[in-house]
């Protein structure tokens, strides 16, 4: 595969991937190596995957971990210590991952393209074994990806940016519900039905919520979020998330300015889940 189509994230996956096989005495970097390097970027994208597709990352590394511990090391005088090979299974993992690339329509070949391939093999594998047994499939591993990064499609070398973008300035007001840390909401729901009928549509289906600060307009996508975890809405809303941010009009510092920008124009584009509308709430106020 050409190289230069991996992401940043892929590229220092499989340079950690090279070093694992290293410092573990391995003479040869596989397709375990690569996982356990996925799995190392704690702050990346494939623990938050495989978090919503209900496994726990730790325990899965932990696995990986034991699973390499058994494998031969390069042991004696003739052995080069951190001189390792690339095997032609993962060469052929690369090929996979650029073919789910081509499949999902995105430019270059990012993680999770990585770990779809690492769980096409399924059983012939012990990484795909592993990650059947920690219950990730390709189908249940698409699904996650589909609720984290929506209709976005990776055209940069960095998407993971975009990918985060709600989940580093906004709130997850879905999870908060499931988990049960949001109030009742009282006497709307009225607004909440109508907020609901909009989402439905399948054209202009964009509601805005406005109105001065402390006038409820969080409450009315808190009550929502409430009905998606009982199931009380319409199948097209069932999947949805619900993701409030306080993005008021202001006017940054001259030293702040971009790094405002860039947050948030992912922000902005993630809000549209992959098919039908968003519900987005403004204030008045503005941020001192």
């Amino acid at each position: 595969m050409d190289m230069n189509r991996l992401t940043q994230k892929s590229q220092e996956a499989l340079q950690e991937a090279q070093t694992a096989a290293g410092r573990m005495g391995h003479t040869e970097v596989d397709g375990e190596h690569l996982l356990l390097a996925l799995l190392d970027q704690e702050d990346g994208l494939i623990p938050r995957l495989l978090q919503q597709a209900g496994t726990e990352p730790k325990e899965l590394r932990a696995a990986v971990r034991e699973e390499l511990s058994h494998r031969p090391k390069a042991t004696g005088p003739g052995a080069a210590p951190g001189q390792v090979f690339v095997t032609q299974r993962l060469a052929r993992l690369l090929d996979a991952a650029e073919r789910e690339a081509k499949r999902l329509k995105d430019e270059y070949v990012s993680v999770e393209h990585l770990l779809l391939a690492l769980a096409e093999e399924s059983s012939s594998t012990a990484a795909g074994l592993l990650l059947k047994q920690a219950g990730i499939t390709r189908d249940s591993f698409l699904s996650a990806l589909t609720q984290v990064r929506g209709n976005q499609r990776v055209t940069s070398a960095n998407p993971e940016v975009a990918y985060e973008a709600l989940e580093k300035y906004g709130r997850d007001l879905v999870l908060e519900a499931r988990s049960g840390r949001l109030d009742p909401v009282i006497g709307r729901d009225a607004e909440i039905r109508r907020v609901t009928q909009i989402l439905s549509r399948k054209t202009k289906n964009n509601p805005v919520l406005i109105g001065d600060p402390g006038v409820g307009k969080t409450a009315i996508v808190e009550g929502l979020a409430q009905r998606i975890v009982r199931g009380d809405v319409p199948r097209a809303c069932a999947t949805r998330r619900c993701s409030p941010s306080t993005w008021a009009p202001w006017s940054p510092a001259p030293s702040t300015a971009g790094s405002s920008r860039n947050a948030s124009r992912p922000c902005s584009a993630r809000s549209r889940p992959p098919r039908g509308g968003s519900c987005s709430s403004s204030t008045n106020s503005t941020p001192s």
